[in-house]
C-alpha cells in the first residue's frame, strides 16, 4: 500500500513571530525534523505545500525529498485552502496519506508506524485522551474533503466525510506539541531531548562516486509525472541546467538512456522515461523500501532498551 506525507507549512507564523519552519529543534529546524521523521519511517512521497518565505524554505529543504507546492494566495486564505492543495495534487497517487502541520514537529516514527498498521480508513493518534497529528486519510475519502465547503476547515471536512475517526492510543506527548507561541517553542525545545534514537539510511547507488540516490530518483518520478524536466526541477527547486547535469551524470554511469524526449504539437516538447529508466526507478524504490524495514528490525536488534 502505498503511503503519502503531506506538510502545510504556508502560514505567516503571526502569533510566533519568527517564522516556524526554520527554528531549530536540536541540531535540525522544525521543518527538517518533521521530513526526517516520515523518512526514517519509510514514506517516500512527502509533499509540502508552502507560501510565506516559500523560496526561502524550499532551499533550506532542497535535497532533502520534498516535492513543492505552493499557495500563492496564503495570505487570503485558510491552512484548509493548503490542505486541498496538497489533497488535490495526491488524490491519484498513494492509496492513503499522512497529514499534518510543520508545527508538530515531535511525534516519532513508532506513533507513525502503529497508524499505517491500523489499516483504517480514517485515523488519528491518541495520547492521554486527546487527539493529535499526524492525520491518516485514505485516499478513497479525498474527493468527498476537497469538495466540502470547509466549515472548521480540515477537522470540520473529516467529520461530514462519512466514516468513523479510527483512534489508535499511543504513548507519544510529541502527537500533542505544537509551536504556535514563543512559549510552545520553549516547551518543543525542552521536550525535544527525550525522543527515541532511530536508525537513518541512507540508499546510494555508486560506481567511483555516488551517482544515483533519493534525490535524483525523485527527479526521475516527477519528470515521468509531469511530462517535463524542467517542471519537475521546479518541484525541487533544482534549476533545469541542474536537472539535465543529473540526468547526463545517470546515463554516462550506467550507459543506457532514461529520458524520451517529444517534439512539436501545441504543448511543445515532452520528457518521459524509457522503459529501463522506468524500471530503475521501481526497483530503486523497492531495494531502499526494504533497506529501511530490515534496518529499523536491526535496530531493535543490537539496541533496543539500550538507548531508550
Amino acid at each position: 500500500m502505498q503511503t503519502a506525507a503531506l506538510i502545510v507549512a504556508a502560514g505567516m507564523s503571526s502569533r510566533m513571530g519568527d517564522f516556524k519552519p526554520m527554528l531549530s529543534i536540536g541540531s535540525i529546524t522544525i521543518a527538517q525534523r518533521v521530513v526526517a521523521t516520515f523518512h526514517q519511517a519509510g514514506i517516500e512521497k512527502i509533499v509540502m505545500v508552502t507560501g510565506y518565505q516559500a523560496v526561502t524554505l524550499e532551499r533550506h529543504l532542497s535535497g532533502s525529498g520534498v516535492i513543492f507546492l505552493r499557495n500563492d494566495h496564503y495570505e487570503t486564505t485558510q491552512m484548509f485552502d493548503s490542505v486541498k492543495i496538497g489533497l488535490k495534487y495526491l488524490m491519484d497517487k498513494c492509496d492513503r496519506v499522512l497529514f499534518t502541520p510543520v508545527d508538530v514537529p515531535l511525534f516519532t516514527v513508532e506513533t507513525v508506524r502503529r497508524l499505517l498498521d491500523a489499516n483504517a480508513a480514517l485515523a488519528c493518534p491518541v495520547c492521554d485522551g486527546q487527539q493529535g497529528h499526524p492525520l491518516l486519510i485514505s485516499a478513497a475519502l479525498l474527493p468527498k474533503i476537497l469538495s466540502d465547503c470547509g466549515e472548521q476547515g480540515l477537522k470540520g471536512a473529516v467529520s461530514r466525510c462519512g466514516t468513523a475517526m479510527t483512534a489508535v492510543a499511543v504513548n507519544d506527548p510529541g502527537t500533542l506539541r505544537d509551536a504556535d507561541t514563543p512559549e510552545d517553542y520553549s516547551a518543543l525545545v525542552e521536550y525535544h531531548n527525550s525522543q527515541l534514537i532511530r536508525p537513518v539510511v541512507s540508499v546510494s547507488l555508486n560506481r567511483e562516486m555516488p551517482f544515483f540516490d533519493r534525490r535524483t530518483a525523485m527527479l526521475l518520478m516527477l519528470i515521468d509525472e509531469t511530462s517535463s524536466v524542467r517542471a519537475a526541477g521546479q518541484r525541487m527547486q533544482l534549476s533545469y541546467s541542474s536537472c539535465w547535469n543529473l540526468i547526463h551524470t545517470l546515463e554516462s554511469q550506467l550507459n543506457f538512456s532514461l529520458i524520451e524526449r517529444t517534439q512539436g504539437g501545441a504543448g511543445g516538447s515532452q520528457s518521459r522515461l524509457t522503459q529501463r529508466g522506468r524500471l530503475l526507478l521501481e526497483r530503486f524504490d523497492a531495494y531502499e523500501r526494504k533497506l529501511r524495514e530490515t534496518a529499523l528490525e536491526l535496530y531493535d536488534s543490537y539496541f533496543g532498551g539500550l538507548l531508550e
